[in-house]
Order: C-alpha cells, then structure tokens, then sequence
C-alpha cells in the first residue's frame, strides 16, 4: 500500500492529539536546527543548505509518508557521499544526482520494492554505518581542535597527515569549547533524555565564545549571514552526458535514503507498537528529494534519533514531522542572523557525537559474537567505506553478502530424504 499514513491518522484525530504533535514537532526542530546545519558544513555546503532541506525534505516526507512517527531531513550517512560528489561535481552536480536519486525512489516505490531492504545484509549496514561514523568524526577534528587548514582531504588516508602536521596551529580556546560542548551533550542526555540538551549545548558553547570574544571560528565569520527566506525552486541543468556521469552516485543516494528510512521506520514501529508502510514510505522518500533537488537542497532521508526524539517528545502521528518542518521554516524567517554566532568547535562537537552514537558502540559485543563470516562481511564494508569509497564498499558487501546467505542456504541439511526404492 503506497497511501500515506497522515490519511489514516487523521480519520481519528482529536484536540489533544495534536497539542501533543505540536508539542513534539517544536521539540524535534529544536534537535534538527543545529544538526542541519552541521551536516551541511561537513558535507562540505553551505549550512542554509541543510535548513533548507529540513524543511522541505522534512514536510514532504511526513506528508507523503508510511510512517506515523517518522521525521525527515538531512542525516549523517549522507556527508560521505555529498562530499565527494561535491568535490568531484560541484554543487550543481550534487543537486542534479540528488534529483535523479528521488526519481530511482518513485520507481522504487511505484514496485514496491519496500520489501526489498530485508534481502541487504545487516553486517554490510552495520559495517557502512560505522565506517561513515569515522569518517565525519575525522572530518570534525580540524574545528574541534581550532587546526588551521585551508582545505581537508576527502580521502581518510590523505587526511590523517594533512591534520597532523597541522597540529602547531592548536587553538586552545577552540578545544575548550569543544570540549565543553561535549561534555554538556552527553552530561544533558543522561540527565534528562527527552530534554533538547543538543541546542542547549551547542548554545552554551557559542554564547561562551561571544562573551568573552574568544578567538574562535563561528559560523557567520566563516559563511557569512544565513539567508532568511526559501530559495525559488528550479529545476537542475540536465545534458546526457552529465545524467550518466552522476547515475552512480544518485543510486548510492537512492539506496542510502531508502534503507535508513525503512529502518527509521523499522525502529519507530518498535517504539510505538506500529506497522509503517514501506513502499509509501519509499515513494514519499522519491517525492522529498526530488524537493529538495528544486529547491537545492541535500539529499534527506529519515533520521532515526530526530524519529525516536520524537517518540519520546509524545508525538502521534505525521503531524508532529509537519510542525518540525514549519517551525524551523519559522526560525529561518525570524531568527537566521542569530545562528551566525554558532561556534564551529560547538557544531564539531555535534557531529562527533553524532558519529559515535551511529557505530552504536552497545552492539559491538553483538557484533563481535556474531558469525565469523558476518564478522569479516563487516569489517570489509567498514574498511572499504574508510579506506575506499562508499559506492564500492556497498556494492561489494551486498554482493558478498548475498553470496554468503546463498552459500548458508545451500549447506543446510534438508528434512526431506529420499524414498528407499
């Protein structure tokens, strides 16, 4: 069933269920305002970008979507992928491979191909995911140590010597910040969980940093001042040449959006006891990056910590993704010359603990129990995903991956024994 789920929430919804969506959906965009915004420096854009698309990509796919609780926008598994498209293609290549991967979700959608997500290995997810988590932490250290560089290495192996040579450029104030900012997310989740302490840290870091002038990089010293309006949609320049240099990297974000949407999904429908709509949830997926292609914003897809912020804030039902989006479009409008005084160690600090509540270091003793062939399906995904290159690392760990459950298969020993004749 490709029907959106808002169509069915709103048969039965009430007063008190949409306070409670309010109530969430402010919740959520206070979380998503900050991570938008850093995802889209260290996918190497400029941070309007993410706004931008967290607030259309955000809309669409809770207006179109097969989840009641699912909440959209920019996430980290993109900035891998972004940043070498970028690097490789420009922005306008980005956007066009981003248009191009909405369009490969429609069709996905239109076949449902929903199901599809249960044949990729969960080793090959698990081993991309991690891989990626490396790779935006070591993205983050030239700001989370104030290094004076003027462009990282894309490549890890090229980026761990550019950024220890640097080491004579440490900025203490910059490492104090982002310390402090560290150390006040992860103090701030454990002492209140559903509290946003993700903006109250990165707040209290920045206010730090315009109090006392420290010396240290913000975000309207690097960027400039955030634009307070929406961009005018418009559609990519297309030529043939340019659509079949840019189909690898649009069905790398394809298949990254519909696999982490349909395990956001997946975690949701565990949350709330629910039952989300895969092939409507990919079609929803189709329509936001298209979006956020016209309006030239970042590939998005669903984020299961904004999703599960969500969950745990009480909202209800698509509603809630609506009011996240609004009120972000909200504060782009009203407030986007405050966010110029964002500290660039407070965001690095962000992000690095984003990456590493995405290689889910609880499960590490799971992994490590695991089957020897999963074990090494993982530790090849996540070392092609450092060492090599997203699409590769994907492409081999699902191919390797299919050939191992084939190969189980084959050597299980059947039942059925043939007759005595």
């Amino acid at each position: 069933m490709r029907q959106p789920k808002i169509l069915t929430t709103l048969e039965t919804y009430s007063w008190p269920v949409f306070v409670a969506d309010i109530l969430a959906g402010a919740t959520v965009a206070i979380v998503a305002l900050p991570l938008s915004l850093a995802i889209a420096i260290a996918s190497g854009a400029d941070p309007s970008k993410g706004l931008v698309t967290a607030i259309v990509a955000g809309f669409l796919i809770s207006l179109l979507g097969g989840s009641r609780v699912q909440i959209g926008g920019p996430t980290g598994a993109f900035i891998v992928v972004v940043f070498s498209v970028i690097a490789e293609h420009g922005y306008d290549g980005l956007v066009l491979a981003t248009f191009m991967a909405g369009l490969i979700l429609l069709v996905a959608g239109y076949f449902r191909a929903g199901k599809l997500v249960s044949f990729v290995p969960e080793a090959v997810v698990n081993g991309f995911t991690i891989g990626i988590g490396v790779i935006i932490a070591t993205s983050q250290l030239k700001d989370f140590f104030g290094l004076n560089i003027d462009r990282v290495p894309a490549d890890f192996l090229e980026k761990i010597p550019v950024l220890w040579q640097a080491q004579e450029s440490f900025s203490v104030p910059a490492f104090a910040i982002g310390v402090l900012t560290l150390v006040l997310i992860v103090y701030l989740r454990r002492l209140a969980p559903r509290f946003p302490g993700l903006i109250v840290a990165v707040g209290v870091g920045s206010a730090v940093v315009a109090y006392m002038a420290l010396p240290v990089d913000t975000l309207g010293s690097r960027f400039g001042e955030l634009p307070s309006q929406l961009p005018w949609p418009q559609l990519p320049d297309f030529s043939t040449s340019r659509v079949i240099e840019l189909l690898p990297s649009a069905f790398v974000i394809a298949f990254l959006a519909g696999v982490e949407s349909l395990l956001s999904a997946m975690v949701a429908d565990r949350m709330i006891e629910g039952q989300h709509r895969p092939n409507a949830e990919l079609t929803a997926q189709g329509f936001a990056n298209l979006g956020s292609a016209l309006f030239t914003g970042l590939p998005a897809t669903g984020a299961i910590a904004r999703t599960a912020t969500n969950v745990k804030a009480g909202g209800k039902t698509p509603v809630a993704g609506i009011v996240h989006a609004l009120v972000i479009l909200i504060v782009m409008l009203v407030a986007a010359p405050v966010a110029g005084f964002l500290a660039m160690p407070a965001l690095a600090a962000l992000l690095i603990v984003t990456a590493w509540n995405m290689t889910e270091p609880h499960k590490w003793g799971e992994y490590a129990r695991a089957r020897t062939g999963d074990r090494m399906l993982l530790l090849l995904t996540l070392t092609l995903t450092v060492l090599v290159d997203l699409t590769v690392a994907i492409g081999i760990g699902v191919s390797v991956g299919l050939a191992l459950r084939l190969s189980r298969r084959k050597s299980e020993k059947s039942d059925w024994t043939p007759p005595d004749r």
